[in-house]
């Protein structure tokens, strides 16, 4: 893997951009780890909800509405990868994208507007289909500092005049989204703001106080409910608490332990019948572990390995400072929600609402997502060495 310190350099190596035709291929590579992500989602899908959707009629139910999340996602796809990367540094564009995400963020929280689901306020309904103002301001948070950072370099040696201004509107949107409330994705949006301006040069000391600060932050927030005080505290013994907080996580330990090594094979498994709440959103890591055993699970995480490097080479090889903090920005988006989500599923992080990318069922989710890796591909056409 690249080290933070090549990055680094590369990024402050990066001249300020130039607009230039030069037209290449897509990255292949990532192309094809992302269609094997998706493919895996399905057939993870399919069996977390077969069993469930034969109540409705169809046991395709489920895999049916993820494919047109997908459709409509590939569709933008198409578009993003071929849109200049550039474009989203133009100072106009990045206004509007805040604006509207803000503005979607806000009209969520108000009562009637915004879905009310299992005791938090994340979703719009839009034309009948359910869409989190969240997952957009994910992407646009990337877009915001990477196009600031590309040309605030020098400011981001300075704790007061750099970073805290560069983080105020990250934090904005941490806040908002903690109304509805949402820690785990207002906390990835923080996580990864840190890392890009770590990219971009900042002090290890600076963010060293800026990750105790969020910590203590996050410490309190989780410490001031008592349901979320039982949540932060399950995972050390989720069995302990199987009639509480403790039972989703217990119930996922058991699916991945009595997966074995190579599983109990596709659909075979017994925890998505009705023991494991949310089997195909928050918790489908544990259906794979239960289905297709300790192996299956390895093929996942080194999927997201690989897209993880594959993204890191994109940046790496990018002809400018935007395009290498893009890239680097919305791959960490990606993989870091990913081992976010594993941790909580394997026991090691405390139980979150973050679903597992290209795998949890989410029409808004898959759809900003493959957004989101067309505007990867379209910095791969620029990059040196894309394959």
């Amino acid at each position: 893997m690249i080290s933070h310190e090549e990055l680094t350099q590369k990024i402050h190596r990066r001249p300020v951009p130039r607009l230039r035709n030069r037209p290449a291929p897509v990255d292949r590579t990532m192309l094809t780890i992302v269609t094997l992500l998706l493919l895996a989602g399905l057939v993870a899908l399919f069996s977390a909800t077969y069993y469930q959707a034969v109540d409705h009629g169809d046991a395709l139910l489920e895999v049916k509405r993820q494919l047109i999340g997908i459709g409509l996602g590939l569709v933008l796809m198409g578009v993003t990868s071929r849109i200049p990367y550039r474009l989203w540094q133009q100072p106009r564009i990045v206004a509007i994208g805040l604006v509207i995400s803000f503005a979607l963020l806000l009209v969520v929280l108000i009562p009637g507007i915004g879905v009310f689901r299992n005791g938090s306020r994340r979703w719009l309904n839009i034309a009948g289909q359910s869409f989190q103002p969240s997952e957009f301001a994910k992407v646009m948070s990337v877009i915001y500092l990477a196009a600031t950072l590309s040309f605030r370099l020098p400011q981001v040696k300075k704790l007061f005049r750099g970073i805290i201004p560069l983080l105020l509107l990250p934090a904005l949107m941490f806040l908002m989204i903690l109304q509805q409330p949402n820690l785990s994705t207002a906390g990835s949006i923080m996580i990864v703001a840190l890392l890009m301006i770590l990219l971009a040069g900042a002090k290890w000391r600076h963010l060293g106080l800026m990750g105790i600060a969020g910590l203590a932050v996050g410490f309190v927030y989780a410490w001031s409910e008592p349901y979320r005080r039982e949540r932060l505290l399950s995972f050390r013994d989720p069995f302990a608490q199987m009639s509480d907080e403790g039972y989703q996580l217990a119930q996922s330990l058991i699916a991945i332990g009595s997966g074995g090594l190579f599983g109990r094979g596709l659909g075979q498994g017994r925890q998505k019948f009705s023991y494991l709440p949310y089997p195909e959103s928050d918790f489908i890591f544990a259906i794979v572990g239960e289905d297709f055993g300790l192996m299956g699970c390895l093929v996942v995480i080194v999927l997201f390995l690989a897209l993880a490097f594959a993204g890191m080479r994109i940046a790496v090889n990018c002809s400018d400072r935007f395009g290498c903090l893009l890239a680097a920005g919305l791959t960490a988006m990606i993989t870091i929600q990913a081992f976010i989500n594993i941790g909580v599923v394997i026991g090691i992080l405390p139980t979150t609402g973050l679903p597992l990318p290209f795998f949890s069922s989410g029409g808004s989710s898959i759809t900003i997502l493959l957004a989101s890796v067309g505007i990867l591909l379209s910095i791969s056409k620029g990059s040196k060495g894309a394959v």
